[in-house]
């Protein structure tokens, strides 16, 4: 994290609040000094925590000015209780820093069907805002690990109308990690103006090629959040147009800083040795073409043969073909970098096989899979499964 963290007019800080015992920073505060234009993209599953409710609710408005966030206790199942919870929370925060309670985001991550207690909050709220400072958001970072075993940050930087523009992106994820979303949180800030209208229509179609394009282990989470805060400090005429050329400079910012984030969360992954994207070819569709990648990203037959280094295409082809897609096994080439495993559904040998195994000794490397059905591609960025990723959520709880 030798980057400077920082984006003008944003505030942030984190303190121990003892959820995570009395060592370790849990709770997390991000400020904006103005109200700023705000977006977000949430969890699919039918089961959500009380703070992405809460979120979905008070970002109808298209404005925020503060994220609180706590690790440890997730917050989700939690009924009434916990949705009352995160109300006085938000109130709690409002009333601190003298601002309106539904400008406050609200974000927890950690054990579900715990319960967290307002006193919590209070006990700690006077030390979280002294806390505030330009370049707090490294100990946000660490705040919001729960399995993380690294805090994960990205920041870039993109001139627009002459005007030198910030975006700084935090994310936590590790395990259950399975589009759309995932056990993640992200928090994104700029200093960019930019309508709250813009704002959602480019960050839900950066999600999906980065947070939604993940998986390590193919669970949803109830808590998955991402936040995007943009206040207009750096100056720029308000991009009011998602069509705009400036408009397009802020997406290509904001994809790269997104899959920037998504890979850390993969190659971050509960007991991960390597990070692998799956990239399907030849398609008759984008979302055959995504369905076949993550079919095949999810197989633990196929994520197990990764981490013992096995270049056992069988596996992979086996996974094709419960994908749900129509294509022919006799015309799928598959590829392991630029190794050539499989020619028109048929191994190609025993050398081919030697080559494809040292490819699979490397940290990172790509699986490219042609189907010869279609000009349709897609790709989903996973990891191995380990014996370590067995121990780390046989025990998570203790």
């Amino acid at each position: 994290m030798s980057e400077k963290l920082e984006v003008a007019g944003f505030k942030a800080g984190a303190v121990r609040a003892g959820i995570r015992g009395k060592d370790r920073l849990d709770v997390a505060l991000i400020f904006s000094e103005a109200p700023a234009a705000a977006a977000g993209v949430f969890t699919t599953s039918k089961v959500k925590a009380a703070p992405v409710l809460l979120d979905m609710e008070y970002l109808q408005k298209g404005k925020a000015q503060a994220i609180i966030v706590n690790s440890g206790i997730a917050n989700a199942c939690t009924g009434e209780t916990g949705m009352t919870l995160a109300r006085e929370t938000s109130a709690l925060v409002g009333r601190q820093l003298g601002i309106p309670d539904n400008l406050v985001m609200v974000a927890s991550t950690g054990v579900i069907g715990q319960q967290l207690e307002l006193s919590i909050f209070e006990n700690c709220m006077n030390a979280l805002v002294a806390s505030l400072h330009n370049d707090g958001f490294g100990d946000v970072s660490r705040a919001m690990m729960t399995t993380d075993t690294l805090p994960k940050t990205a920041r870039r930087e993109v001139e627009i109308s002459g005007k030198k523009v910030t975006l700084l992106g935090l994310a936590k994820g590790a395990g259950m990690i399975m589009p759309n979303m995932a056990t993640m949180l992200s928090f994104i800030v700029s200093d960019a103006m930019v309508s709250s209208a813009v704002l959602q229509s480019i960050l839900q179609k950066s999600v999906d090629q980065s947070f939604n394009a993940i998986t390590v282990d193919g669970d949803t989470s109830t808590n998955d959040t991402v936040l995007l805060l943009a206040n207009g400090k750096a100056g720029n005429p308000e991009i009011t147009s998602v069509n705009s050329e400036e408009a397009e400079l802020f997406h290509r910012s904001l994809d790269d800083l997104c899959l920037d984030l998504a890979l850390q969360i993969v190659k971050d992954g509960e007991g991960a040795t390597k990070c692998i994207t799956v990239h399907v070819k030849g398609a008759p569709g984008v979302r055959e073409a995504d369905q076949a990648a993550r079919t095949v990203a999810n197989s633990s037959l196929v994520k197990t043969a990764f981490f013992g280094e096995d270049a056992n295409w069988g596996r992979i082809i086996a996974a094709l073909g419960r994908a749900g897609i129509e294509f022919d096994p006799y015309r799928v080439d598959i590829s392991f970098d630029d190794t050539m495993m499989v020619r028109d559904g048929l191994g190609l040998g025993i050398e081919q096989e030697k080559k494809a195994t040292l490819v699979l000794k490397k940290p990172e490397f790509s699986v490219t899979i042609d189907l010869k059905n279609g000009e349709a591609k897609a790709k989903v960025y996973t990891c191995d499964l380990s014996v370590e990723y067995i121990r780390i959520n046989a025990d998570y709880r203790s």
